[in-house]
């Protein structure tokens, strides 16, 4: 499909010069006059990018920006000008343009900035989805993706416009669960490397003793168990992109001999003497503060330099509520899809619920509470009472779901752990069965305790068990109560 432009100018013979401009560039154009045309064409058209002059004939090209604005948040648009007026930048720029250009055109210049919007614009689209029920399905099951129209996220969207072609480093931070390793993805496919590699690699997973040969190979017999030659990432990714996450986990030696590669793309395997040149962008991501990390003296500062070439802030999910419902609807879309279950929306209550909680957790805790949700949802409908139970703090539909769920308590507790099992199981690996049943235990012996005045004999009748057993779970819990009345 070609891209559209939208072209709103006043006066014919800059039409009809832009016209001649873009007429070999695969440009569906649209040449207008008048403000009220331009948004009409925006609504049912939905160009990828447009050229507004500031100052039309009645009206001005600030107001049609806004209005277009609302009508498509994604739409890339470029202001024109003779004027080189401050104040007219600074108010373009603050009310959503892509850019700001004065005439007399340089032509050249024009058509890079409009080439980089259309960019930005399909980028944006990819993401966000201006018919949702059909664009959803359109979708897939491809899991890549990053949903956001939000002022926060279109200013990213941008940057990676701007930073994609080159081969600076990038820096990415932001709150677990925000998408930095998909912003990479993303940053990688509008490269001029997206026909080479791509490799990620998380230094908080990987041991610190293990790093350095995962990140650059060994030689066989460079230490124990070294059968053979091994491979590192960078040589794997040569002519690539390579995604380190977590970043500031990396020890301060591996980070040493990391800096060296950014700075002359050589290094050696472990336990080797050969000089392996390589040709590889470096793409990093961390949750935590690189400058708080540098004054603690636990991250080198040259390297943190090198790292924040490009310097990219996602922002948390309670920042960018706008997105959640095509997050929600996607997120719906995809679980019924997994599960089978017939489900066609959800309820403007639930997507009320959804946008007021504060998702700590971010995208990654909304979509896996979206999928247990779905998992158990009953109805064809995702409601209140299918999320609440999942949303720690949401009392009101916690307690409804409980009394009506009966004596279904395995369905609860299915629906209560299934958004954490995950990080459970990493931190919990091989004793998860006993640290949970365990954890269950105490909470169900203090809140006995609770409910008889910290009676244990009638907390005990009240649970089922012995005294003795009550009293090794609360000891378990570091707790101690009175033995009876």
């Amino acid at each position: 499909m070609r891209s559209k432009l939208l072209i709103l100018d006043d006066d014919d013979v800059v039409l009809a010069l832009l016209s001649r401009v873009f007429e070999h560039d695969e440009m569906e154009l649209f040449t207008v006059t008048d403000g009220r045309e331009a948004l009409r064409i925006v609504a049912e058209e939905r160009p990828n990018a447009a050229i507004f002059d500031l100052n039309l004939t009645g009206e001005s090209g600030i107001d049609v920006l806004q209005e277009a604005k609302g009508v498509d948040p994604a739409l890339a648009i470029i202001i024109a000008t003779g004027s080189r007026a401050m104040r007219s930048a600074i108010d373009a720029m603050r009310f959503g343009a892509y850019d700001y250009l004065t005439k007399p055109f340089n032509l050249a210049a024009l058509r890079e900035t409009v080439r980089k919007a259309v960019e930005c614009n399909l980028m944006t689209r990819a993401v966000r989805f201006t018919d949702r029920r059909e664009s959803l399905q359109e979708g897939g099951g491809d899991e890549d993706v990053m949903i956001g129209s939000s002022p926060e996220m279109l200013e990213v969207w941008k940057m990676v416009g701007r930073v994609a072609g080159s081969d600076a480093a990038v820096l990415i931070q932001g709150e677990s669960g925000t998408g930095k390793e998909l912003l990479a993805r993303a940053i990688y496919n509008y490269s001029r490397r997206r026909n080479r590699p791509f490799l990620a690699v998380n230094c908080a997973a990987i041991p610190d003793t293990l790093l350095e040969s995962e990140l650059f190979g060994h030689e066989k017999g460079a230490f124990t168990d070294a059968h053979a030659r091994r491979i590192g990432k960078f040589e794997q990714c040569n002519g690539g992109t390579i995604f380190l996450d977590e970043i500031a986990e990396m020890s301060l030696l591996s980070q040493g001999k990391l800096l060296r590669v950014l700075e002359n793309q050589e290094f050696e395997r472990v336990g080797g003497r050969e000089t392996i040149k390589v040709d590889v962008r470096v793409i990093s991501a961390t949750n935590r503060s690189l400058v708080q990390a540098v004054k603690e003296k636990t991250f080198r500062l040259d390297l943190f330099y090198r790292l924040r070439v490009v310097n990219f802030f996602l922002p948390p999910l309670r920042e960018r509520t706008e997105d959640i419902p095509l997050l929600a609807e996607l997120f719906v879309t995809r679980s019924a899809r997994q599960h089978g279950k017939p489900i066609r929306g959800i309820a403007p209550k639930a997507l009320k619920l959804l946008q007021e909680y504060p998702w700590e957790g971010n995208v990654r805790e909304m979509k896996n509470v979206i999928n247990s949700a779905v998992l158990l949802c009953k109805g064809d409908l995702l409601l209140p009472e299918d999320l609440g139970p999942l949303l720690p703090g949401c009392g009101e539909v916690r307690r409804h779901h409980v009394i009506g769920g009966g004596d279904d308590f395995a369905q609860f507790f299915l629906s209560f752990l299934g958004p954490e099992f995950d990080a459970v199981c990493r931190k919990k690996n091989g004793t998860v069965y006993e640290s949970v049943g365990r954890g269950l235990e105490v909470a169900l012996a203090r809140l006995a305790m609770e409910r008889t005045g910290n009676n244990q004999v009638m907390a005990a009748r009240l649970l089922g068990i012995s005294r003795n057993t009550l009293r090794d779970r609360l000891g378990g819990a570091g707790s101690t109560g009175r033995s009876g009345r």
